[in-house]
């Protein structure tokens, strides 16, 4: 059974900086696209961040130039650093990854942003 499973969420000042990490772990043979998406109470879940087997990257307009995901397709990670944040990006942050064909989700991480 493949897991996702986040780290590096807690509480941040505005300005600040957090870096999430997310390790896959199960059976494996191979990953194609990671990303993160994130999700306030009540409403929608959205894209923040993707990343391509091959190292490709979408972000989100919102988070570009701010934000950088990466990965260590050796370990199965996958990382989003966010840098100057905003009060407003306080959400839960998802990982995903699709493993052999199935797209999985990680539980996630809370990431609060105070003023």
């Amino acid at each position: 059974q493949v897991q996702l499973v986040e780290s590096g969420g807690g509480l941040v000042q505005a300005g600040g900086s957090l870096r999430l990490s997310c390790a896959t772990s199960g059976i494996i043979v191979s990953i194609r696209t990671m990303g993160w998406y994130r999700q306030a109470p009540g409403k929608q879940r959205d894209l923040v961040a993707r990343i391509s087997s091959g190292g490709s990257t979408v972000y989100a307009d919102s988070v570009k130039g701010r934000f950088t995901i990466s990965r260590d397709n050796a370990k199965n990670t996958v990382f989003l650093k966010m840098n100057s944040l905003k009060t407003e990006e306080t959400d839960v942050y998802y990982c995903t990854a699709v493993v052999d064909g199935m797209l999985h989700w990680g539980k996630g991480t809370l990431v609060t942003v105070s003023s």
